[in-house]
Parts: C-alpha cells; structure tokens; sequence
C-alpha cells in the first residue's frame, strides 16, 4: 500500500516549503480580513522564528534594489553588507513597531485619587515617513488628566508607548491618533492631550529641501476638547512652546 506522497511523487510533503514567508504572514491577514498598511502592527500573524526568515526575504530583495541602481556591492567593500545592514535596520530598528507586540505595561490603580494635570515630555521621536520612508525626528508632549478609575503607568511606559507607535512609516497626524487611542484604552482618563513637533527628512533633505521647517499638530481627548481653561494650562506648561 503506497502512501499519496509514494503514489504521486509531485506532491511535496509540506505544500508550504518554498513559498516566501512575506506571502503567508500576508496570508494570514487576509484571512483574518485585517490592515497591513504601512503604520499597522501584524506581530499576532507572525509565527515564531518567521521574523529571522523575513529578515533574510528583506535582504535578499534589498540586494536586488542596490543591483538595480548599479552598485557593486562585490568588489565595494563599503557595500558588500550593506543589504543585510538595510534589512536588520528595517525590521529589528526603524520599523520594528510593526512587527512585534506592544510593550507590556503595568498599570496600578489611582488610589490617591490623584485628579491634577499631568505632563510627560519632551518624549523623542523616531520615525519615517510612510511617502519616501525618509527619516522623522521630533519630540511628543502628553498631557494627561486621571480621575479616581484612571489606570496609573509609569513615566518610562509612556516613552516605550511612543517608540512602539512611532516604530512603523507614519504619517505625523495619524501617528498621534493611533497614539491618542492606545494610551486612552491603556489609562481611561477624563482627558487627555497630545503634542507632537518634529522635522521632516522628506521635505528637508529631497523635494523643496527646506531645513528649517517643522511640523506641529496635536490631538484633544474628552476634557481637554471641552474645556479651553484646561487646554490652555496644558498648552502654556509646555517648555517652548507658549
């Protein structure tokens, strides 16, 4: 009695051996009817030991780009790694909010009752833009106003947070959204207030190349929106920018 694999020898005993693992973590999303657009994290679909093959995927397709634009990366000492470099940078640095889960964060209950304006910053910004995946450097401001249900992190817990979001091509005003939600669920305060100031790579080192311009936005969550008094004591306390 011969087994499928002896009856038909074409039939390979694992169907998914060969196939690049970027189209099975690509899969998997699918399936779940989940993003993975450029600032989205997909650590839940990626398998243990698949990040060390996607790192060798990046490569392997990195040395294709530098080929293509007729680099000898061969006799250039200065090259001979540099695709390997790109790729660790990607997905173990730059970007490597996308593609593991987010910090675990202890959260402690409010048991003073605290209830005062707290402010956390400046937070440095380590991010690229998701148009030419350029450099973007800055710094983020929080404001936070707990009530007694509040959940209480610590200081350094908003840095990780930061670095976690902003690891990943954003888009400055989407990045302090995705920013604004994740610490509102984390903490559920009665308000909280985001500050975000940073220079663009893209608009300053291509295009227009204008070094001097910065971009400043910020995000207003339940009593910072409604109330101008609270808004403006946040605003003012900010070093720099009043």
């Amino acid at each position: 009695m011969f087994s499928d694999l002896a009856a038909n020898p074409m039939n390979p005993a694992n169907p998914d051996e060969g196939t690049p693992v970027s189209v099975k973590i690509r899969e998997r999303i699918t399936a779940a009817r989940k993003r993975f657009n450029a600032n989205d994290n997909i650590a839940e679909f990626i398998e243990p030991g698949e990040l060390e093959k996607l790192l060798d995927e990046v490569e392997t397709k990195m040395q294709g780009v530098l080929d293509s634009m007729v680099i000898d990366t061969a006799n250039d000492h200065n090259t001979r790694t540099t695709a390997r470099r790109v790729a660790k940078m990607y997905l173990n640095e730059v970007f490597k909010g996308r593609y593991v889960q987010a910090p675990a964060i202890t959260e402690f209950p409010n048991a003073e009752h605290l209830n005062e304006l707290m402010i956390v910053g400046p937070i440095t910004v380590r991010s690229a833009c998701s148009h030419h995946l350029c450099p973007v450097i800055g710094k983020i401001w929080i404001g936070v106003l707990p009530n007694e249900h509040t959940n209480v992190i610590g200081l350094s817990k908003y840095a990780r947070l930061v670095d976690w979001v902003m690891g990943r091509p954003q888009i400055q005003e989407e990045a302090v959204v995705q920013l604004a939600d994740l610490i509102m669920e984390k903490t559920q305060p009665d308000g909280l207030a985001i500050v975000m100031e940073a220079s663009h790579f893209c608009m300053s080192w291509r295009g227009v190349r204008e070094m001097d311009s910065k971009m400043l936005n910020s995000v207003m969550r339940g009593a910072f929106l409604k109330d101008a008094n609270l808004r403006r004591e946040f605003l003012s306390l900010i070093p720099g920018r009043n």
